[in-house]
């Protein structure tokens, strides 16, 4: 095994490979990666204690490299594929999203690392979509972008040998990590020349946008790189004062002062020049996202955030847009009032999960046979961290979508979610995120009371 280069290591050149190229592709994520620095300096100067969490949890070292990608991919043997290319980077999928409902014909998955350490190490994830053909109405048409989806490959002839070769051996040497990287690289590439024709691509916009996005390029081109920010109000005015135009509403739940769960903002997509098999044209779809995460709800506080989200949507008359921007964000904080904003209730009404760590004062006290979790908090032996939340939220990520396809972009789609045929595609099953944030904090538990009970 001393041979092999360890996934974590390959994910992480492999990230810092992805931004590289996606802020050659599109400079104004290198400007967003600036500003997203400024504000994390600033927000830890100004709240030590944010410094100190970070600290604890062991995120500070990887804050300035937590990003996250998406692509979206076309049909089985793609989805398949990439699970195979992220399995060599120690990536693995967590958890379903049908994005349907909220009108964008996919459904979804995260392919990110497991544990903690690893996550340390390097955070990187790609949120990753299949094209739900079935959604199409048009027949005609959907066997269209189905031919059209089986004549491509979307993988280079190397990049499969490889990862047949890491199945095979078991892990890639550093030479052949090296040669992976690059290869794997080429699969999320930007391709100016679209393999359909003008009048085809504008039946599959006709549908759409993303359907066009997925069906009418050589493959699944990185349509954006998420940093994280630990203000993303700050980070979402500053845009602004930049040049760059956000989007209109922050996604996810209002400003806190214990940010849950996650909240995103992105600024517009890019309109790009492209060249159809007959003519040019233009393409929307890359742009710039930004993520501020909290810490993770048990099934007890999703359920607590879904009523009042969709409370809030109900009394919105829908999704934000850029027309009731102002409003929605006063609707959504008067409903989210009621969700409680200090750790220690967090805690107590088992609404999140956390991290548990022996203090200076439990290493100084020695042996506490007996003592419950809650005494030995109480006692200051034991303290407690927010538990990062590491994945998305569905209707956060389709809102993104939606405000880079435009108000315009809006669909309804009636389709069943169906995560066993996503997993048949997939070619394994997703993992059950709420088991495994209950596991490591059962982990932190167990190792506290180990420490003082010795």
């Amino acid at each position: 095994m001393d041979q092999f280069e360890r996934p974590a290591e390959i994910r992480a050149r492999f990230s810092k490979a992805m931004s590289d190229m996606y802020q050659q592709e599109v400079p104004l994520y290198g400007d967003l990666m600036d500003l997203v620095a400024e504000v994390n300096t600033q927000a830890m100067t100004e709240h030590p204690e944010l410094r100190s969490q970070l600290e604890h949890t062991g995120e500070l070292t990887r804050l300035d490299m937590e990003r996250h990608g998406a692509i979206r991919v076309g049909t089985a043997e793609e989805l398949a594929t990439i699970r195979r290319l992220f399995a060599v980077m120690g990536m693995e999928p967590v958890g379903y999203y049908d994005l349907a409902p909220a009108g964008v014909p996919v459904h979804s998955t995260a392919f990110r690392a497991l544990d903690s350490e690893a996550l340390n190490i390097s955070p990187f994830r790609v949120f990753t979509s299949l094209l739900r053909l079935e959604l199409i109405e048009d027949k005609a048409l959907r066997d269209k972008a189905a031919a059209t989806l089986a004549e491509r490959d979307i993988f280079t002839p190397r990049v499969r040998e490889l990862i047949a070769q890491c199945e095979h051996d078991g892990g890639l040497s550093s030479e052949d990590s090296e040669a992976f990287v690059r290869e794997a690289l080429e699969t999320f590439r930007w391709h100016q020349q679209s393999q359909v024709s003008a009048a085809l691509y504008q039946e599959l916009h006709d549908q759409h946008r993303l359907i066009a996005d997925v069906v009418a390029f050589k493959g699944p081109h990185i349509n954006h790189l998420t940093p994280r920010t630990l203000d993303i109000d700050a980070v979402q005015s500053g845009m602004s004062a930049r040049g760059i135009t956000p989007k209109a509403v922050v996604e996810g739940p209002p400003r806190r002062k214990c940010p849950i769960l996650l909240r995103q903002t992105s600024f517009k997509a890019l309109e790009e020049s492209v060249h159809f098999t007959d003519a040019a044209g233009s393409h929307t779809a890359r742009f710039g996202e930004i993520e501020q995460r909290g810490v993770a709800l048990s099934a007890k506080g999703r359920a607590l955030y879904d009523q009042l989200l969709n409370a809030a949507r109900e009394e919105a008359g829908g999704a934000p847009t850029e027309a009731n921007a102002q409003e929605y964000q006063a609707i959504l904080s008067r409903h989210f009032a009621a969700f409680p904003d200090e750790y220690q209730t967090l805690r107590e009404q088992g609404l999140a999960f956390f991290h548990y760590f022996v203090t200076d004062t439990g290493r100084a006290a020695g042996a506490q046979s007996g003592k419950t979790l809650d005494a030995l908090l109480e006692a200051g032996l034991v303290a407690y961290e927010p538990l990062v939340y590491e994945d998305f939220l569905p209707v956060s990520a389709a809102g993104i979508f939606q405000s880079n396809l435009g108000d315009d972009g809006q669909k309804n789609y009636d389709g069943a979610s169906n995560q066993a045929v996503f997993e048949q595609a997939l070619g394994a099953n997703v993992h059950d995120e709420m088991a495994m944030y209950a596991a490591n904090q059962q982990r932190s538990i167990d190792a506290c009371l180990q420490a003082l009970n010795a």
